[in-house]
């Protein structure tokens, strides 16, 4: 590397350790690493005011450390996502962080329960010790043909038929939003825990848009893994079941 590549690379070291040399920024950075938040759930999280919010936001973006797209379902939404790599052996993992988890079950949910949600949970079951499952608000008669195909090429054990969340989420349960529709829907909900604002493959239809999907679920998967410890105490049960 030559003397002007390694002073840009140096610039870009400077700039982001001084953007995240604030307790409120470091803050976004924390809750960002598990998943993709909205300007307002940042708000209510941080307790900060809309203008303080989107200065730092602003001061993170302009680091290279995170970027803002819409929702795919609420067009006049946005989310924030911590852009991948932007940190590197800079993350707390393990279960000294201060955002790690516990559960004795972590759903993947997606709408239609057809590709990312299902993705997610196989990924998961081959990288983590605590069980993962998926459902869909909206499921769909049948897995996609593409998410089939990039779990063949990645060899994956996808479950099986979609499956509605209602009949699937227990006590104890760790819900994963992979999609902005579920997400939205199901916003107040508690407990739920992070948002991956994954771009849905199905409407693409290529080899292309569910592998991009699959890797980045992947990503995702590896970090939580890491924040993630198992929940002890008495078996999970369904709602319906203490009806």
């Amino acid at each position: 590397m030559d003397v002007e590549a390694i002073g840009e690379a140096l610039a870009v070291r400077v700039a982001r350790h001084a953007a995240l040399a604030d307790e409120a920024r470091l803050r976004v950075v924390d809750l960002l690493s598990l998943g993709d938040a909205s300007p307002g759930e940042l708000r209510a999280a941080l307790g900060l005011s809309s203008n303080l919010l989107a200065h730092h936001l602003g001061v993170l973006e302009r680091a290279g450390l995170v970027r803002r797209h819409p929702s795919q379902a609420d067009r006049r939404r946005s989310y924030v996502t911590l852009l991948p790599g932007a940190l590197d052996a800079l993350l707390v993992t393990g279960s000294d962080a201060q955002e790690a988890l516990a559960a004795r079950r972590v759903v993947f949910v997606c709408t239609a329960n057809s590709a990312r949600s299902q993705l997610a949970a196989a990924l998961w079951n081959s990288a983590a010790t605590v069980p993962g499952v998926s459902a869909g608000t909206h499921p769909a008669d049948q897995v996609a043909p593409g998410a089939r195909a990039v779990a063949q090429r990645r060899g994956l054990h996808l479950a099986g038929s979609p499956v509605r969340l209602a009949d699937v989420a227990a006590e104890g349960d760790l819900l994963v939003t992979v999609c902005d529709r579920a997400h939205e829907e199901l916003a107040g909900r508690e407990p739920l825990g992070p948002h991956w604002s994954v771009p849905d493959p199905v409407p693409v239809g290529t080899d292309h848009a569910f592998d991009a999907a699959a890797t980045e679920i992947e990503r995702r998967v590896a970090l939580l893994a890491t924040r993630m410890s198992p929940r002890t105490g008495p078996e999970h049960h369904h709602p319906e079941e203490s009806a």
